[in-house]
């Protein structure tokens, strides 16, 4: 077989959000459209999740989530973490206490072992990557706790969700390119903080401009197209992955959101299904990429799909 040009690493996030999500994204597997999960352990089919993942042979990491629902540390009932209701402080919330200097990052440790402790017991294994639900991971301060947990575990990979190409994206509403412009202003922060403590990444994140309806055959091509120039790109994240043989493979990691709809009252991590959830862009994410013609682009291109654990193989 010959050397592939591009090693891509295909990640279904939000594993275990409900039983939907995780037939959508094991169907999706199963066709040949992802190659890896991250679990969502404190969502509300995570045991589920685990069990498909063993019955199917997926490989799986951790989505560690400081945001959405329910923490799983029980020392956690009265924290800066969560808001009045027991629950954490959402996507934006999160981010505002963070910035108002409340949080507590002891907590957000405790948090995140917890996590990772919980992790192993649905699946018997340490995970083979863990990223941030909602990017949390690349915050201000939570970089430094999040990167020395997966030292301490012997975690060797993560995400650092800088896209290349990102910057030219117009069809992004304003709102969501904002939001998106400022995780890549984070994550290009953490860098040094991850090569700090050993962590390793692909040369090259995708996933942000292809989310939902902008996911397309046309679209994905466009952001493949940047990992396949990347060896040249002064926009490529180089790292302790990527070789300095022009020869060898680039590697990418593609995030992608498939699965069936959640039903109402169906699904969560302890608040019920959100919009992203419930809403068709799943099937849609889901129906492109098991496209038999984004399949056929990839052999063509010499793309081969793989997990993280495959990347120095």
């Amino acid at each position: 077989m010959p050397q592939p040009r591009v090693k891509l690493v295909v990640t279904g996030d939000d594993f275990g959000y409900c039983e939907r999500r995780n037939r959508g994204i094991v169907d999706c597997f199963q066709a040949g459209g992802i190659s890896n999960v991250s679990l969502l352990v404190n969502a509300v089919s995570a045991e589920d999740a685990a069990e498909l993942a063993k019955r199917h042979h997926i490989p799986i990491g951790l989505h560690a989530n400081l945001s959405e629902g329910a923490p799983v540390c029980q020392e956690l009932k009265r924290s800066t973490l969560l808001n009045k209701d027991g629950f954490f402080h959402g996507k934006m919330g999160f981010r505002e206490v963070l910035q108002s200097g409340q949080m507590n990052m002891a907590e957000v440790e405790a948090e995140l072992r917890a996590q990772v402790k919980r992790f192993c017991e649905l699946t018997g294994h340490l995970p083979s990557h863990m990223d941030g639900h909602q990017h949390v991971h690349v915050l201000p301060e939570v970089r430094d706790v999040f990167a020395q947990v997966l030292s301490d575990f012997g975690i060797s990979y993560t995400r650092v969700p800088v896209e290349p190409g990102l910057h030219s994206c117009t069809f992004l509403p304003p709102h969501l390119r904002d939001f998106y412009l400022q995780v890549e202003k984070d994550a290009l922060q953490s860098v040094e903080v991850f090569h700090r403590h050993g962590i390793r990444w692909p040369d090259v994140y995708l996933g942000l401009s292809t989310m939902g309806q902008n996911m397309s055959l046309t679209n994905l091509k466009r952001a493949l197209g940047f990992a396949l120039e990347a060896r040249t790109s002064s926009t490529a994240q180089s790292d302790n992955i990527c070789a300095t043989d022009s020869n060898q493979p680039i590697t990418v990691e593609l995030m992608v959101h498939p699965g069936y709809p959640s039903h109402p009252l169906q699904g969560g991590c302890g608040e019920g299904p959100d919009d992203f959830s419930q809403s068709s862009d799943r099937l849609h994410e889901l129906n492109t990429l098991r496209d038999p013609a984004l399949l056929g682009y990839y052999k063509q291109q010499g793309i081969l799909l793989c997990a993280f654990n495959h990347l120095n193989t």
